[in-house]
């Protein structure tokens, strides 16, 4: 059995947006942030194109393959390939409220079903020698998740699930969204740390509507770790400070203008050979967000893409733009 691990600060997983080089970027930004990957299902690793799929940076480590589904073999199988692939960590999907996740029975849905997650919990981890852990919501739709949550946590425990991150929210199957689910049911960080009173040997995170650092780090105090979603793609100049904040650890004092030149090396070696590079644009959107020209930055890099220019070629249109501007103010 792995050690239970120091307080850690991690990237949720976010489908069309967490893939390679979006884990690339984040990385830049911080050494010691864990990433996740995009939640991939299990056939898909069993039966899709591995390399694309599977396929990361070097660099990204640690990194986390988040796997979907429902049918312990088949979890088993595909997380056996994953650590075939060097993940640090796999990760079971239990909290995204999607119909297509809905209609494969799995996700938020199998909150329902506590018993067939600890099954495939326990096929998973036998099945590898690197850690298995969970995402997982509050409860779903008519739960009362004050009695359902300790339930389901009592389950994934005994079988020896050692972390777990919680999305604070409940995620309504019906009537709500997939976007809805992300802000319309209401927080209940509370929950979430009496959890952890409840399960002292069970390493929690925290994710859901975290935004800035500092404030994340107080409402996540007690629990072992916290995880960012949209701050880190909107804002992504917040995961700068966490080696320093969380881990004690100097970075280098790079600038964004750094990162950027940074993310043209990085397209101007991969965008020839590899057409998703081109990716990296809408994932950049954020560097400058807050400060002046930030939204020529955004415009730039919007412009220049839909004019067909190389991803290496639009970042230093981009670059260029707001340096000028600097050097005009």
């Amino acid at each position: 059995m792995y050690k239970k691990q120091k307080f850690r600060v991690s990237i949720a997983p976010m489908m069309d947006w967490t893939d390679r080089h979006c884990r690339w970027f984040h990385r830049q930004l911080s050494g010691r942030i864990w990433l996740y990957t995009e939640m991939v299902v299990a056939d898909a690793v069993i039966h899709g194109r591995r390399d694309h799929l599977l396929g990361y940076n070097s660099e990204e480590h640690p990194v986390v393959l988040q796997i979907g589904g429902s049918d312990p073999a088949k979890l088993a199988e595909a997380s056996k390939i994953g650590e075939g692939y060097g993940y640090d960590e796999i990760n079971i999907n239990i909290g995204c409220p999607s119909d297509r996740v809905q209609s494969g029975s799995f996700g938020a849905c199998l909150m329902l079903e506590p018993d067939l997650v600890a099954e495939c919990f326990v096929a998973m981890q036998k099945a590898v020698s690197i850690p298995v852990t969970v995402k997982c919501r509050l409860g779903v739709d008519e739960q009362k998740e004050q009695e359902t949550l300790p339930e389901f946590m009592q389950k994934v425990s005994e079988v020896g699930c050692q972390r777990v991150i919680i999305h604070a929210r409940k995620a309504w199957l019906k009537g709500l969204s997939p976007k809805e689910n992300r802000d319309v049911p209401p927080l209940d960080y509370d929950l979430v740390r009496r959890m952890k009173e409840q399960f002292p040997d069970v390493a929690i995170e925290l994710n859901g509507g975290l935004n800035e650092l500092d404030v994340s780090l107080n409402e996540s105090a007690p629990l072992d770790g916290l995880m960012f979603g949209r701050a880190a793609y909107h804002t992504p100049w917040i995961l700068s400070e966490v080696d320093r904040m969380v881990y004690d650890d100097d970075h280098g004092d790079m600038t964004r203008d750094d990162i950027a030149g940074s993310i043209i090396e990085y397209c101007h070696a991969h965008e020839d050979e590899d057409r998703t590079t081109k990716a990296m644009i809408r994932h950049i959107m954020g560097l400058y967000a807050g400060l002046p020209g930030a939204r020529l930055w955004r415009r730039t890099l919007s412009e220049s893409i839909a004019k067909g220019h190389k991803p290496s070629e639009v970042v230093q249109m981009a670059l260029n733009v707001r340096q000028e501007l600097q050097g005009a103010a």
